[in-house]
């Protein structure tokens, strides 16, 4: 059982992988092909733009309800 706190509206990619134990690049294929999270573009340090997941509360309940922790 996960528990977090109600404040929370978003979730990082990072925060969603300590969470579940999913890791990132396994995170980021689940994401993608069951159309959870959201893309969000940041302008980097360098110019370039940074891409990034941000997740709902109900986007954590299906990725802990359908996927186990990574093993690796």
């Amino acid at each position: 059982m996960i528990t977090i706190k109600s404040t929370q509206k978003t979730f990082t990619e990072d925060e969603i992988s300590r969470l579940t134990g999913i890791c990132a690049e396994h995170l980021r294929s689940v994401a993608q092909s069951k159309h959870l999270g959201s893309i969000v573009r940041a302008a980097g340090a360098v110019g370039g733009q940074a891409e990034r997941l941000l997740f709902t509360h109900t986007d954590l309940s299906v990725l802990t309800a359908l996927f186990s922790p990574c093993e690796h």
